[in-house]
């Protein structure tokens, strides 16, 4: 009997993907979801402010009818200019609702940036508040445009300032169906935010990311830090940094309570960690050092254990036993706005509990493994493209690949083959891998300083200035030096109250770091930093007039 063989994949024959089978993955399904099965738990408290999650889920619904009665939809930008204050969570979820991009502005930024990226990114409309009037005044000024809605979101805890826009935020939503019947987007590649990037060497870039990608990070966020249900969590990390890191969508995800806070201040912080039993935050090693700094008696009644998230190069080990002594459990996670925040992070295992703390500390400032539903992270020789050995000695790039890794940067079409180069997205980040596959940042590609042809890490030396007591922050870069081409010289910001001289810093990093690794010089005062926060090493090389100096 002869059988003709059918070649053509049974599986693909009438099995097409269809409306019942097939949905866009997006965020905003999870706030559909909890507000229909959590309706009455706490979605927002801020101050006496207290919001469940059906209510958020209708002033989102408001928002979002009352931006597209005012023509705002699918492909525009909506830009908006807020601390952590509830209207900035709303924003998460009411603008992509019809169908705009959320662009988060940095409220550190000054007129020219602010402008800068209103003009670039096409912002149709504006939300703001008056803490910023005088930058948000000036940037629309030189802007030149008065097509642009204005929005004033109103706050009693905000300083004076003057209201500059044409409809309050109150009055925005009093306009809006709070049955709005907004839809998913038709593709999940649609732009659902737009954040820019720090901007240290010229105009920053627009980092454009996915509903598919916020939605896979937000669940991400669950699985590796294992989020359980109802968390109680403390703003203490910007919703304008990559979108809190996608935090807004995953308190959403797992119907948690968002606890609001409209600056640092580690009073405040304790006082609402302890009123609100606070189980988790997130935020740069520079918030850990001030909860860690602040007086004793603010942890006083503390009883309870509080997660944090760190994220970055390593945290200095004083950081991380510091944290611990405090009852504060660092978890470290790595990314960069064009992953979403959080991409890697360094997964603990239990063996881990038995070390003495300083081994916990060195393993736990490990920027780790793939995020879980981030294909992979690597360090790659970016000459051959292919992973370097598992050694904790060769170094190579950090490179991400994956369905949370940007679409690309808004009309900049060379920078983003440039990041793509390969296959790979490329962070810029110098990195080894230990015998564990994990990854350990060494520095930035243009902050290895050579010195009489040894390379020295400016993230270990800075580690070793981390550990006096005195040192609130610090920086190391190369300075030309006659004899050795380069050496290190640091730059540290003392402790309030403290006082240090330079032969005495430079003395007990010769305890802790081998001699040629020693700053030669130390230059005491405020360091320079971008508006998120990151120091401006390319302004301190710029005053030692070193040869690296990034331009």
């Amino acid at each position: 009997m002869n059988i003709t063989m059918n070649t053509a994949n049974p599986y693909n024959m009438a099995l097409d993907k269809n409306p019942a089978n097939h949905v866009s993955l997006s965020p905003l399904s999870f706030l559909k979801r909890t507000a229909a099965i959590y309706p009455d738990r706490l979605a927002i408290i801020y101050g006496e402010r207290r919001q469940t999650w059906a209510e958020t889920a209708a002033r989102c619904r408001r928002l979002a009818s009352a931006l597209q009665a005012r023509g705002i939809g699918h492909g525009d930008t909506v830009a908006v200019m807020l601390p952590n204050v509830p209207a900035m969570l709303e924003a998460h979820f009411g603008i992509p609702m019809t169908g705009a991009v959320l662009n988060t502005l940095n409220t550190r930024l000054d007129a020219e940036a602010v402008a800068f990226q209103l003009e670039h990114g096409e912002a149709k409309a504006l939300l703001t508040d008056r803490e910023f009037a005088r930058v948000m005044r000036a940037a629309l000024d030189m802007l030149g445009r008065s097509d642009i809605l204005v929005v004033d979101v109103e706050d009693d805890t905000a300083p004076p300032g003057e209201n500059l826009g044409s409809v309050t935020y109150e009055a925005l939503l009093a306009e809006g169906n709070p049955e709005h019947p907004w839809h998913l987007p038709a593709d999940e590649w649609d732009a659902i935010s737009l954040n820019y990037t720090s901007g240290t060497t010229g105009n920053p870039k627009g980092v454009v990311t996915h509903h598919r990608g916020a939605y896979l990070n937000s669940a991400s966020n669950v699985i590796s830090w294992n989020l359980p249900q109802h968390t109680t969590y403390l703003w203490t990390l910007p919703m304008f940094h990559c979108n809190g890191w996608c935090f807004p969508w995953t308190m959403a995800l797992i119907a948690g309570t968002s606890v609001c806070l409209r600056r640092i201040d580690p009073a405040v912080i304790f006082s609402l960690i302890k009123a609100h039993h606070i189980t988790h935050m997130c935020g740069a090693p520079i918030v850990y050092n001030l909860l860690i700094s602040a007086p004793a008696k603010l942890r006083e009644g503390l009883n309870h254990a509080v997660n944090g998230l760190i994220a970055g190069a390593a945290p200095p080990v004083a950081v991380i036993e510091g944290c611990e002594a405090a009852g504060i459990n660092l978890t470290h996670v790595y990314g960069l706005t064009e992953v979403y925040g959080p991409a890697a992070i360094c997964a603990k295992h239990d063996e881990w509990e038995t070390l003495p703390i300083e081994d916990r500390a060195r393993l736990n400032g490990r920027q780790g493994v793939p995020y879980a539903l981030q294909e992979d992270v690597t360090v790659l020789d970016t000459m051959t493209m292919e992973p370097v050995p598992c050694d904790g000695v060769t170094i190579g790039e950090i490179c991400f690949r994956g369905n949370v890794v940007m679409k690309g940067y808004l009309k900049n079409e060379k920078a983003t083959a440039e990041a793509f180069a390969g296959g790979w997205f490329h962070t810029g980040d110098l990195a080894v891998r230990d015998a564990s596959g994990y990854i350990k940042i060494k520095d930035r590609s243009k902050d290895v300083i050579i010195s009489g042809g040894e390379n020295i890490s400016s993230v270990e030396v800075e580690d070793a200035l981390f550990h006096h007591p005195a040192v609130m922050s610090a920086a190391v870069v190369a300075e030309p030096d006659p004899k050795w081409g380069e050496v290190p010289c640091a730059f540290v910001e003392l402790k309030p109250g403290h006082e240090l001289t330079q032969e005495e810093l430079i003395e007990f990093c010769r305890q802790h770091l081998a001699r040629f690794k020693v700053p030669k010089r130390v230059v005491f005062g405020e360091l320079p930093k971008t508006s998120t926060g990151k120091v401006q090493k390319f302004v301190l090389r710029q005053q030692v007039k070193s040869a690296s100096a990034i331009e």
